[in-house]
């Protein structure tokens, strides 16, 4: 089932705000709800009583790592936009000019770190767990920063730079060489001028698996595929416990990510939006913080004074 209608069913039966609707008065404050808040102190007590917080991120938290998102006005690689060449058709009719793509991209991130949101974000988690208290990150990077920061409980909903699948066998592999295959060596200039490379196809990336030997892609989510059911599985169950939420440099545009938090809001769950701008979605939650994540977001997952460490 897809998650969009999947989820788009459950925010209609929990349209309700945790409120019983028992009058159309109710009902009204329910949809018009007040502004966001940004007070830091009314954050810092509700995150204080949290058991269960879901962190949902986006592109923001990585673009101050210098990652580039090919998207929005300069989003290119040579003369192509990422919906261009993040897809199935695209590679069916060119792999060899779509892994030059991921090859420049995987090599950009072999020299990128995680910055204060990342690190902030895998501390949060590391201190809470000693409370019995849990973090879960539900992102839609696939650059795996996360990871390195050293956050464990993680869901890659968009799949990763780093591991790939056989387009014959279907193995998933991770896979950090560098560069991938011998072909792609010094392959990938994002200039507009650099000309195609031309790989054949045989000499692309393989699978290693015995006897396969088959065509590898990278194994992320491109435009219109569907999402891996077994990691939407994981993220509902996160959902369905989180007392409280954050939304982290997304713009809340992308289905069906961006259905998460508002789904969530829904039942009554406080949700904070950390976000150089407001979003579509802003007025949906209980709090938002404008700036940069790696500003904001540090002291919002600092240690709170009630905080009892072992």
């Amino acid at each position: 089932m897809c998650l969009f209608q999947f989820t788009a069913r459950r925010l209609v039966s929990q349209a309700h705000c945790g409120l019983k609707a028992s009058s159309s008065k109710k009902q009204k404050f329910c949809l018009e709800m007040a502004r966001p808040s940004s007070n830091m102190a009314d954050f810092r007590e509700v995150f204080a009583k949290a058991k269960h917080i879901a962190i949902i991120t986006g592109a923001g938290v990585s673009a101050e790592s210098g990652v580039p998102t090919f998207r929005g006005a300069g989003g290119f690689w040579r003369k192509w936009q990422a919906q261009e060449l993040a897809t199935p058709g695209a590679f069916a009719r060119n792999p060899s000019r779509v892994w030059e793509f991921y090859h420049y991209r995987r090599e950009v991130m072999l020299s990128k770190h995680p910055n204060p949101a990342h690190i902030a974000i895998a501390e949060c988690e590391k201190r809470l767990s000693k409370q019995g208290r849990s973090v879960v990150v539900i992102t839609q990077n696939i650059d795996e920063l996360h990871r390195k920061a050293g956050t464990r409980h993680l869901l890659e909903i968009h799949g990763s730079l780093f591991k790939t699948r056989c387009t014959s066998c279907g193995n998933v592999a991770a896979n950090y060489k560098s560069p991938i295959c011998p072909a792609l060596a010094g392959k990938g200039a994002p200039d507009p001028d650099t000309e195609d490379a031309a790989i054949p196809v045989e000499d692309l990336p393989q699978c290693e698996e015995d006897g396969c030997n088959g065509l590898l892609r990278p194994h992320v989510v491109w435009f219109g595929e569907a999402l891996d059911p077994g990691v939407l599985t994981a993220v509902e169950k996160e959902l369905d416990i989180c007392d409280l939420c954050l939304v982290v440099g997304t713009s809340s545009v992308v289905y069906p990510a961006a259905m998460f938090a508002p789904q969530v809001s829904a039942r009554g769950v406080p949700v904070a939006e950390f976000n150089m701008e407001q979003t579509p979605a802003t007025n949906r939650f209980r709090f938002h913080f404008p700036g940069p994540c790696g500003t904001t977001l540090p002291p919002a997952l600092a240690r709170h004074e009630t905080e009892i460490i072992s």
